[in-house]
């Protein structure tokens, strides 16, 4: 199969903070209303506190949400906690045409993740049985995907700069004790802008390996104040 480059696949967009709910409203409609020819997107947003819960979210898990709302998803995974100082990366990709499985797709969201750490001299990792990035043990970054019509939506959330407290109040993706870790406490970038900044083209290169990263179409709007 040949693998479609960044340049004629993907527009990477900044949606700024929106309300979850309202972001996978719009990836649905993104993913049901796309055709063959319709270019693959990336959007990289941040969201207000929420807890969301997977499709096989067991009820124990939410230990103790308080006055952060709770949301049902259609993803994969547990549960987690989404809030501000939190990128989100929602990959609305092809698989077939960017010859990609949703396992290889999952690989290709850490290896980003993975690359952006490395360069600032982290070493972060995977953990055998629970997607995501990890750093010492915390972990910096976590994945939950759903694929329809052969496509792909949510995704990634790293922790960037983010309050880290709720992670308390839940058993983070189904693991008790689980600890989270910002980017910005290891080095790594102290804000959305930059740190979407430094992840893109690390996550282009893995999703669209046989492509170059020329002439990639962004239409990326002023970060909010409240992720500087």
């Amino acid at each position: 199969m040949v693998r479609v480059s960044a340049a004629d696949a993907a527009h990477v967009r900044w949606l700024g903070r929106l309300p979850w709910r309202e972001a996978v409203e719009r990836m649905q409609r993104f993913t049901d209303e796309r055709g063959d020819r319709t270019n693959d997107e990336i959007w990289f947003c941040e969201h207000p506190p929420v807890f969301t819960l997977g499709v096989k979210t067991e009820p124990s898990h939410l230990l103790d949400p308080g006055d952060i709302p709770v949301e049902q998803s259609d993803r994969g995974g547990q549960v987690t906690y989404h809030g501000p100082g939190q990128l989100m990366v929602y990959p609305l990709v092809s698989l077939r045409r960017a010859g990609l499985g949703p396992r290889t797709l999952v690989c290709a969201l850490e290896a980003s993740v993975m690359d952006c750490a490395a360069a600032y001299g982290i070493e972060a990792s995977r953990r055998p049985g629970a997607p995501g990035v990890y750093v010492a043990g915390a972990k910096l970054a976590a994945i939950g995907l759903r694929i329809r019509r052969g496509c792909s939506y949510h995704g990634m959330a790293l922790n960037v700069c983010a309050d880290l407290g709720p992670f308390s109040r839940i058993n983070p993706c189904g693991f008790e004790g689980l600890d989270a870790v910002n980017f910005a406490s290891l080095g790594g970038p102290d804000n959305l802008a930059d740190a979407a900044a430094e992840l893109q083209p690390c996550l282009l290169s893995r999703l669209y390996a046989s492509g170059g990263l020329r002439r990639i179409a962004s239409s990326r709007s002023t970060v909010p104040a409240s992720a500087q």
